[in-house]
């Protein structure tokens, strides 16, 4: 398969998997649970937070990006690959993937608050502001009229082919900041 091919292959699959952000979220659903065992990416210092996706446990970090001490407000956040089905290395996103699949958008809208979208999925918008409590980023979402401090967002696929994976569901999980219970929204497909 030629680079463009392949390249043309990874947008749709990326592409499909963010369409299933448009549906009706679900809480408390467990069923069809990933027969992965997904690491937790530990030790990084400034993660916001992190995707993980069937089939392999490889895992995309998203970042606070911070220069001299100050958030740069060109790229607040940057994403890359920590691959641990190749010993953990971490790998930057391709350009393809970053400009069309899981690269992010951000609009600054006043001092160290940011709107983000991903370039795949421009429906959802992410908040990345500074903490009141803890003077920290964080990047929020507001799902089934929940608001969460994110924390990870989970694709499911479950068989299908290359061209056209069976995305079952997509889960985003956080923190409620007001209750301080981790709450875990899924998204039927």
């Amino acid at each position: 398969m030629n680079k463009v091919n392949v390249s043309f292959v990874a947008v749709s699959v990326v592409l499909l998997l963010f369409s299933a952000f448009s549906v009706p979220a679900q809480s408390g659903d467990t069923s069809n649970p990933s027969p992965l065992k997904f690491p937790t990416p530990k030790g990084i210092a400034n993660q916001l937070f992190y995707l993980q996706r069937d089939p392999n446990l490889n895992t995309l970090i998203y970042e606070l990006n911070v220069k001299d001490g100050v958030v740069d407000r060109e790229e607040p956040v940057i994403g890359y690959w920590i691959r641990y089905g190749e010993g953990g290395k971490k790998q930057d996103m391709s350009y393809v993937q970053k400009k069309f699949a899981y690269g992010v958008h951000a609009k600054e809208l006043g001092k160290d608050h940011f709107e983000l979208r991903f370039v795949s999925h421009k429906k959802l918008a992410l908040y990345l502001q500074r903490s009141e409590a803890d003077k920290k980023f964080h990047v929020y979402v507001t799902v089934n009229n929940k608001k969460l401090l994110l924390d990870r967002i989970f694709v499911r696929i479950e068989g299908g082919s290359f061209w056209l994976p069976n995305v079952r569901y997509v889960e985003l999980r956080g923190l409620n900041p007001e209750s301080n219970t981790v709450i875990t929204e899924r998204i039927k497909v």
